[in-house]
């Protein structure tokens, strides 16, 4: 048995980024650069109005008083085609190109129109230009190698006017439940002994937060030749295989006999819940092994899971903890690292009552980790504790 960051220092040394792939923008959300996202124009590309006006060149506009006669109009996309001479000007419309032989923009609020003329009588301070390569230029980076496109970097991309991106390639999960007892929810309830199989929903949703793609969800009895033969038959599919139940050494404990080839990388981990947590590989995959109870499997999934799919898509194989405050008293830690399930409530961090590994009413409750050292002395209300999202 090993400590949680033995465990996870063995995780980071696996969780090394999969291959790259080139996608679509469009499909790209959430995506991780495998390459920077460089300029292909220049932004902008011209320079362009900030306001609805007048372009004029600036010798003129000092002169004022000054009437000017209008040549013509300038629109984002249809730009005006000749020159702004001594004694013209065009009118233009905010993201038009700014035309030859203009300086500046002149606001139309404080421009007179009479027929084809246009009289400038106040001053104006600002240009109301924006120059061309003033926001970024051709060949600049704007988007750095590593990052997973959101909202706002997708923008970037596109204002760069790149079409496609090349992008680390999402890790494949398969979801492996075992257990005699399990039936797809929805037919508990007609089936004497049996429990819905209720861990691949949530592990499915976090994998899918890590950005991963779900290749299979299935359920197996504890018969250890339809295990090994279900896994010959789908081991190619994954680069991961979580594996829920059968870790113990039970007498229809299999998850681990299951895999003809397994190297196993660690087996149980000194934390409470989640204690019998493994990690293997085959020549095909990885392997996590799960606890069977619901929250001992959330647990450890997020402690260990989510850092391992975090680093085969591109992102750091991290967990980020943070400090927090207790809303309550917190018991004397244990002979193992305990992860308390908790809430965030005003502020402060409320445990949940029913800390129990197979509890699934307050498994939905609880939003936060809050990690306990061994043997770590009882807490009061308003001890800082560390606390990961859950």
């Amino acid at each position: 048995m090993i400590a949680l960051d033995e465990a996870l220092a063995i995780v980071a040394g696996v969780a090394t980024p999969l291959g790259t792939e080139t996608i679509g923008l469009e499909h790209a959300a959430g995506r991780v650069l495998a390459a920077p996202v460089r300029a292909r124009i220049d932004g902008p590309r011209f320079d362009v109005s900030t306001m609805d006006g007048y372009a004029v060149r600036e010798s003129d506009f000092a002169a004022r008083p000054c009437s000017l006669r209008v040549i013509g109009e300038a629109f984002p996309g249809a730009p005006f085609a000749g020159a702004v001479a001594s004694g013209t000007c065009v009118r233009i419309f905010t993201g038009a190109a700014l035309p030859s032989g203009s300086d500046r923009v002149v606001m139309q609020e404080i421009v007179r129109r009479e027929g084809d003329q246009a009289l400038f009588e106040e001053p104006q301070d600002s240009l109301f230009v924006r120059r061309k390569a003033s926001d970024f230029g051709v060949g600049d980076v704007l988007v750095a190698e590593g990052r997973a496109l959101d909202a706002r970097s997708l923008v970037a991309a596109a204002a760069a006017d790149l079409s496609h991106v090349d992008v680390v390639r999402r890790p494949r999960l398969l979801i492996v439940g075992t257990g005699d007892e399990l039936v797809l929810p929805g037919e508990a309830a007609a089936t004497p002994a049996a429990i819905p199989e209720s861990i691949s929903l949530g592990l499915a949703a976090l994998a899918a937060e890590a950005g991963a793609e779900i290749v299979g969800r299935r359920m197996l009895p504890d018969d250890l030749a339809t295990m090994q033969a279900a896994m010959t038959e789908s081991l190619g599919l994954a680069d991961v295989v979580v594996v829920t139940g059968g870790a113990s050494v039970g007498a229809r404990d299999f998850a681990k006999n299951m895999f003809g080839d397994l190297d196993i990388l660690f087996s149980k981990v000194a934390i409470k819940p989640g204690k019998p947590v493994w990690l293997g590989r085959t020549d095909d995959a990885l392997v996590v092994g799960l606890p069977g109870n619901p929250t001992s499997a959330l647990v450890t999934a997020r402690l260990l899971l989510r850092p391992l799919l975090d680093g085969l898509g591109g992102r750091p194989p991290t967990l980020a903890w943070r400090r927090a405050v207790l809303a309550g008293p917190m018991e004397q830690g244990g002979d193992r690292e305990t992860f308390w399930r908790g809430q965030a409530v005003d502020g402060k961090v409320v445990l949940v009552p029913n800390q129990d590994s197979g509890a699934q009413k307050t498994l939905a409750e609880a939003d936060l980790l809050v990690r306990q050292a061994v043997g770590q002395a009882a807490l009061a209300a308003g001890s800082a504790v560390d606390v990961l999202d859950f």
